[in-house]
């Protein structure tokens, strides 16, 4: 592997490419998966976990546990995926991951950055693992469940809300995905966040354009977005989500209010054989066995790019 010390941003662009490695080489392997979500979404999770988020350093990465059952009284032993975030304290970040579906990519990050085992991902979607195909409250770096979409902004308010009225220095990252902003309750959020003056609240958003049911501009067109947000009371940087120091800059932005990072992003981005499938690439599918070795040589071929960095 090439030297990753040399600057920032080394480091960081290496990390995300071997985010969208993992994914693929794991969708390749198991015959479909959420691919564009890794595409898109691999510089701001690498930026998190790498340049922005203040998390406790772990001993060792995490090997994922059984699955022990719900909270309460017959599971004494329970823990929230928030372990591979280490311990808690005062002046320490909360990371909120809101996008379930993007549950795969946030397991690679973990993997890359050494807070997860690195064959973490064997127990992926198995009957009575944690790393949940879809994130769950006990899955690898998820700190709670946020339901079908878009609770994750209301519940991470409230913790920044509880965390100033406890004096905390720590700040409250969430990561939402834009069709997000589909729900009503995403603005309802973000109108009491900014009604509270929750200014230890940091959202980053990857607005790639995507959703189940293909392109959110056909599905509910969210345009012009940035204003939007800007309209209920946040502070908004409409940055290219792929662009290093753009998103640097944009996730340090001074603000007396909760502030947005809205990343534009490809979600085709390393993985260009997608766009044969759109606007359908929520989920990666193989039909035939000719495609899936069109997507095996694409694979070696980032492979090798990853391994020449």
């Amino acid at each position: 592997m090439a030297d990753r010390s040399a600057t920032w941003q080394a480091d960081t662009r290496a990390v995300a490419a071997g985010i969208r490695r993992r994914v693929f080489e794991h969708v390749l392997r198991n015959g479909e998966g959420y691919v564009s979500q890794a595409c898109s979404a691999a510089e701001m999770l690498a930026m998190l976990y790498t340049r922005t988020l203040r998390l406790a350093p772990l001993r060792a990465p995490i090997r994922p546990g059984p699955f022990v059952g719900v909270p309460g009284p017959r599971t004494p032993g329970y823990l929230t995926g928030a372990i591979y975030h280490g311990p808690t304290a005062p002046d320490l970040d909360r990371f909120i991951f809101s996008p379930a579906q993007y549950a795969l990519a946030l397991y690679a990050t973990l993997i890359e950055v050494g807070r997860l085992a690195p064959d973490g991902l064997d127990d992926f979607n198995r009957d009575g693992g944690t790393v949940e195909m879809i994130g769950a409250e006990h899955s690898p770096g998820i700190e709670s469940t946020t339901g079908s979409l878009a609770q994750a902004l209301s519940q991470a308010a409230g913790i920044a809300l509880a965390r100033r009225l406890r004096g905390e220095a720590g700040l409250v990252w969430v990561m939402m995905s834009d069709g997000e902003f589909e729900e009503g309750q995403t603005w309802e959020a973000l109108a009491n966040a900014a009604f509270h003056g929750l200014a230890n609240l940091r959202v980053v958003v990857d607005a790639n354009g995507q959703q189940c049911d293909g392109l959110v501009s056909a599905v509910g067109n969210l345009e012009p977005l940035a204003d939007r947000i800007r309209a209920f009371g946040a502070s908004c940087d409409e940055v290219d989500g792929h662009d290093l120091d753009a998103l640097d800059a944009a996730m340090r932005r001074p603000s007396d209010r909760p502030h947005v990072v809205l990343a534009r992003t490809d979600p085709t981005r390393g993985v260009p054989l997608l766009a044969e499938k759109a606007p359908l690439i929520h989920t990666l599918r193989f039909v035939s066995p000719d495609e899936r070795a069109r997507y095996q040589a694409a694979y070696e071929a980032m492979a090798q790019e990853v391994e020449l960095r």
